[in-house]
């Protein structure tokens, strides 16, 4: 029995050792350590041959606290997975949060260009509107063509108009000219009617 002392104390002070890391002060099975580790000490210290049992109790203690151990280390690391599930879904949830924000931003600016599209069609259709009320380039030439056309058939007429009126006014001119001509010639042939009755009044009166 002095043999066994050395082979469980290693394994009893890893126990503790973890137990204390995991619990820290506290709860669960600090009292079920605290009395093996008392029990392990009165063992050591202990000159005769131990009660029946003991070492049995002992082992069984043990077990009992790496088994408790165990669980406490498989919920610590499925503590440590759940957090870091968490982060990773914090994580992701920070990412969607900043995506959204780029999202809400982004949809911002294409609202912007929605509505300046919006006023350019608008003034586009109301310029459409006004530019439908006048012709086309095209008609717009074909009456310049008719236009000019009559201008020019206009200006003929006009010259012709001219050109007779300027030969009515030299055709007048000369009739008032041949008019004057013969009340000139009638006037004077009246007066060399008056001179010649004249001359034979005197000789008839002679007689």
């Amino acid at each position: 029995m002095a043999a066994s002392p050395p082979a469980l104390g290693p394994v009893l002070d890893e126990v503790i050792r973890k137990r204390l890391l995991i619990d820290g002060d506290g709860a669960g099975d600090d009292r079920r350590i605290n009395v093996l580790l008392k029990s392990f000490t009165k063992w050591c210290n202990s000159s005769g041959t131990p009660e029946e049992g003991f070492t049995q109790r002992m082992l069984g203690t043990l077990a009992q606290c790496e088994f408790s151990m165990g669980k406490t280390l498989m919920v610590y690391d499925m503590n440590l997975r759940e957090m870091e599930n968490y982060e990773k879904i914090y994580t992701n949830i920070e990412q969607n949060i900043t995506s959204a924000h780029e999202k809400i931003t982004e949809c911002k600016k294409e609202i912007q260009r929605a509505k300046r599209i919006r006023k350019n069609r608008q003034e586009y259709d109301a310029l459409a509107k006004v530019i439908q009320q006048h012709p086309d380039r095209h008609e717009t030439l074909k009456q310049l063509e008719a236009l000019d056309k009559e201008l020019q058939q206009l200006s003929h007429i006009k010259e012709n108009v001219d050109a007779k009126l300027e030969l009515r006014k030299k055709q007048f001119h000369v009739l008032l000219s041949t008019i004057q001509e013969l009340q000139q010639t009638l006037e004077n042939d009246e007066k060399s009617d008056n001179d010649d009755n004249s001359q034979e009044c005197p000789v008839e009166n002679g007689e």
